[in-house]
């Protein structure tokens, strides 16, 4: 058994949170042992009681309860096994890289971390994205599994650290491309419907999804959270279908498909949004345009503009659609040149 420690957290590991900073320095303590730690005061910060997701500063000074030995033996290595095959396709998803960023256009119906049944994952894939660097990359974000385009991933401590920051204050701009069902108007505006989870069904709560709910009544709803997406509608196919720009001024949990749902427009392939019930103003095509048009969701985080972690310098990151989004585009006449880099300076 140890005795009591005072650790001081570095510079390079400001910013994080307690319990990941913990177990950095002692991986074989547990989470559950972690929160015991926090409940009973025994994990402090200068002095102050914490709560596991209480983040740490430079300079600050850690108490660390007696751990017993068996939590104070070394990590033992993980070997990650990726295929040769999917090594060089998450490679192939590099867009953008230097000493400190990496960035992919994240394939659609690639998850970005594991979960229960998920084998396959962005987070588990990056030791194939070291390039010569100790470190594997960090993530930084999430987009959904579905959804392709952008993900920005951090080379190093201090810049995921930066960039972590960056989208935690929203100091980045996203605009999305989707192909959704009718033709919203006016063909530009803003959506500021508040959205709440509601529960889904099974064990794990499974199917559950955001409901929109009216500005005015947002304050009253419990679990209730203001969101506001920019759209602009680029082109049309008739009343049938449009390519629609978004951009997420908020980060709220399937955001962009619940706001375009919400207003009569669901992404065309998004099952969980925009089913056969839907009633829409896409005259009941639902989440599907039908004729030769994919089943897959229409929905790609398109650019990306960042402060560099390291320069300080403004990064535009672009990425071309994925296959069945440009066949759709092919089938319409549309052409990925054709949209403007920022088509919201009207709403600035």
């Amino acid at each position: 058994m140890s005795g009591v420690q005072m650790i001081t957290v570095s510079e390079d590991d400001g910013g994080q949170r307690i319990d990941r900073w913990l177990r950095r320095l002692f991986p074989h303590v547990n989470q559950g042992r972690i929160e015991k730690m926090c409940r009973k005061g025994e994990l402090r910060l200068d002095g102050a009681r914490v709560k596991a997701s209480s983040r740490v500063e430079a300079g600050q000074v850690v108490r660390v309860p007696p751990l017993a030995d068996s939590d104070l033996k070394p990590a033992e290595p993980r070997a990650m096994k990726i295929s040769e095959a999917d090594a060089k396709m998450i490679q192939s998803c590099v867009i953008y890289r230097d000493d400190d960023v990496i960035v992919l256009n994240k394939p659609a119906g690639l998850a970005v971390q594991g979960g229960s049944g998920t084998t396959k994952h962005v987070d588990g894939l990056a030791e194939a994205l070291k390039f010569g660097l100790e470190e594997k990359p960090k993530l930084v974000h999430r987009i959904d599994k579905d959804t392709s385009g952008v993900l920005v991933l951090a080379r190093n401590r201090k810049a995921a650290q930066a960039l972590t920051a960056a989208f935690r204050h929203k100091n980045t701009r996203k605009i999305y491309w989707a192909l959704v069902a009718g033709v919203p108007t006016p063909y530009l505006g803003e959506i500021k419907n508040g959205l709440v989870k509601a529960p889904g069904h099974g064990k794990s709560g499974e199917g559950e999804k955001m409901i929109n709910v009216h500005l005015r009544d947002i304050d009253d709803t419990p679990g209730a959270k203001r969101a506001h997406t920019l759209y602009a509608t680029l082109y049309r196919v008739a009343s049938r279908a449009a390519w629609v720009a978004m951009e997420p001024i908020t980060g709220r949990t399937h955001q962009l498909r619940a706001h375009m749902s919400g207003m009569g427009h669901p992404i065309a392939g998004d099952g969980k949004y925009g089913g056969s019930g839907q009633e829409n103003l896409g005259d009941g095509w639902g989440a599907q345009i039908g004729g030769v048009i994919s089943k897959k969701l229409h929905l790609h985080a398109r650019r990306m503009v960042f402060e560099h972690p390291v320069t300080r310098k403004p990064v535009s990151v672009v990425a071309p659609l994925p296959e069945h989004m440009k066949e759709s585009w092919e089938t319409f006449g549309w052409s990925e040149d054709l949209a403007a880099d920022d088509p919201f300076e009207d709403l600035k």
